[in-house]
């Protein structure tokens, strides 16, 4: 009985690594970086008390601040890379906890300059950048200064809060371990006896298996391994909210939601109108569970169904030919994104690609100005794989744009933005791959899958996970209990309401989901914006491949403007209004499309 496992990490081919050595050559590189900004922040009290003195003491407060910032996020990144490629490297563990340790120590230590800040006035600071050339670019960067005065206090809580920055990762540090290194999921069982190691790297292609045998395996272990720690893993939830409520207290914000939107000018409508557009329109997703179950041709359907093949024989599709594809596909981008996309899936070696043993769950882009902007994911030779890599690639190429056109003090760009930049990638690469395979039943169905797929993920998961993360704020908020039963209860209960009368499932096994995004419900009221980010992404979309005079260019300045204006007003420029919900009305009804291709295609 052959049992496939993946390699370990040692075992991964340089070219499917990313370029950990651009950032730091060696680890040694790595230390004594890391003991030369442990060393500086001592120097950071020079300017305590002293930012009043004028526009160019500021200027070179500005200057050293940004010096240890870009310090930092090299440390930062180099850290992450290791640790979140293999779970079981315990040096890499010890070096990331350093790495958040020393995070705090830069916050607690440059806690004075907003409160000193607020003191000089926002008519003041609006005047010395008229007077000081160096600090000409910040009057949005004093906009929101000015915003987040009645949430900013003293110098000395300033600099407790900041000291709690190391703390406060402990509950999703914890939970992360767990879930990427403690758990033993074992092996699943295909229907010839055959067993199939899973880990979190694997899962979900085990879980896209066309066999149903090996499908329900890897689904009922994946769940039991979390439900075995189910006590544990609430117990760190409920931290982590109350951290969240604590925070919003201590910042004076009305709410968690209001603590996580308010700051990016986002009212809660945005939330709101997303959460009431998605409720109503879920007879879609109920249409999609009748037409999926008659295309697998099955009596009954549950939750490991849904990712289940379309096509017989899936298309098989190699790294570089999705890179390929890829780079036709945003072709109305222009030359530039395309050679640099290209170059950094390639050559420069962006993406660590291996689903190697110990790897992290999902995947993600990281990085920061004066690095590339690295992508982790497990590549798969189909067309899962291709569209997490169109994904990655846009938050990357966003990336890119932002730190070649901004300075560091809006070089990052808002969660809320970043979401559009990815989904426009799939939806352009989708939209591409429909045109030239019309007709090809083979393709045709494999590109529903993935699309839904996505869909099924951004657009079903994360406003239920959403609905789920508001709900158990509100109860910690009244003291009510929040254990492990009633957080399963809770999530079941919303995914009732999802599956309608189409799925069946098990209450406990559903119920645990919220164990399995460890990385998401800790993020603060983060996994919404998915949603929001695939609905400006489409509008976007369409409104370049309708030709709309100008509006790849729009969309290219969206990704150039980075942090320099508030989400909301950058993403209206380029053509979308996520305040209202017509994008994401917009957006169910490209669901809707796909849903009827399927039942065209499928039955």
């Amino acid at each position: 009985m052959e049992v496939l496992e993946p390699c370990l990490r040692r075992e991964v081919p340089q070219q499917e690594r990313w370029n950990a050595e651009s950032v730091f050559a060696t680890p040694d590189d790595w230390e004594s970086a890391f003991e030369a900004v442990e060393r500086e922040l001592a120097t950071a009290e020079r300017f305590c008390g002293r930012l009043a003195e004028g526009p160019e003491l500021l200027a070179d407060w500005l200057a050293y601040t940004e010096d240890l910032g870009r310090r930092f996020s090299a440390l930062a990144v180099y850290a992450n890379m290791a640790f979140h490629t293999d779970a079981t490297d315990h040096v890499a563990s010890d070096r990331y906890d350093r790495t958040n340790g020393l995070a705090a120590a830069l916050a607690e230590a440059l806690s004075f300059e907003r409160p000193e800040l607020l003191a000089i006035g926002a008519a003041t600071l609006r005047e010395w950048t008229e007077r000081e050339p160096r600090l000409a670019h910040l009057g949005h960067f004093v906009d929101r200064l000015e915003a987040a005065a009645g949430h900013t206090r003293s110098a000395e809580i300033e600099s407790l809060l900041g000291s709690l920055a190391s703390p406060f990762t402990s509950a999703t540090a914890v939970h992360g371990i767990l879930a990427n290194a403690e758990l033993d999921f074992g092996s699943a069982t295909d229907s010839t006896g055959r067993e199939h190691v899973i880990t979190q790297s694997t899962n979900q292609k085990l879980l896209s298996s066309p066999d149903r045998v090996l499908r329900r395996s890897a689904y009922t272990l994946y769940a039991d391994a979390h439900l075995a720690l189910q006590n544990s893993m609430a117990a760190l939830l409920k931290t982590g909210v109350r951290q969240n409520i604590f925070m919003a207290r201590a910042r004076r914000y009305a709410s968690p939601l209001h603590a996580a939107l308010e700051p990016e000018n986002l009212p809660p409508e945005v939330f709101h109108n997303l959460i009431a557009t998605f409720r109503a329109n879920l007879p879609i997703w109920h249409r999609y569970w009748r037409a999926k179950r008659r295309a697998l041709d099955l009596e009954s359907f549950t939750p490991y169904d849904i990712p289940a093949p379309l096509s017989e024989e899936p298309p098989i599709i190699p790294y570089q030919k999705a890179v390929r594809w890829l780079a036709e596909a945003m072709s109305p981008l222009g030359r530039e994104y395309i050679s640099v996309m290209q170059r950094g899936a390639l050559a420069d070696r962006w993406v660590d690609r291996n689903p190697n043993r110990g790897k992290w769950m999902g995947a993600f882009s990281c990085g920061a100005q004066g690095t590339h902007p690295f992508i982790m994911m497990s590549w798969t030779n189909d067309v899962s794989g291709m569209s997490t890599l169109a994904h990655e690639l846009g938050h990357s190429m966003h990336s890119y744009l932002a730190w070649s056109h901004q300075p560091w003090v809006y070089s990052s760009y808002s969660l809320f933005v970043a979401e559009v930049a990815s989904n426009f990638n799939q939806a352009m690469l989708r939209n591409y791959l429909f045109r030239i395979f019309r007709g090809n039943r083979t393709m045709e169905l494999a590109l529903i899958e993935e699309a839904m797929s996505n869909f099924y993920r951004y657009f079903f998961v994360m406003p239920t996970l959403a609905r789920f993360e508001l709900e158990i704020h509100m109860r910690v908020q009244r003291g009510a209990t929040l254990g492990a039963k009633e957080a399963i209860d809770l999530m079941a209960e919303l995914f009732a309401e999802g599956y309608g009368d189409e799925v069946e499932f098990e209450v406990e096994r559903v119920g645990i989901t919220w164990a399995q995004f460890h990385t998401h419900l800790y993020s603060h009221f983060y996994v919404y914006q998915y949603a929001t980010g695939i609905s400006g992404a489409h509008t976007l979309a369409h409104r370049v491949l309708d030709g709309n005079d100008g509006a790849a260019e729009r969309y290219l300045d969206l990704l150039k403007a980075g942090g320099s204006r508030y989400p909301l007003d950058a993403l209206h420029t380029a053509g979308v209004d996520l305040l209202s919900p017509a994008p994401v009305e917009e957006t169910f009804g490209v669901l809707s499309e796909l849903v009827e291709r399927l039942e065209t295609l499928g039955g």
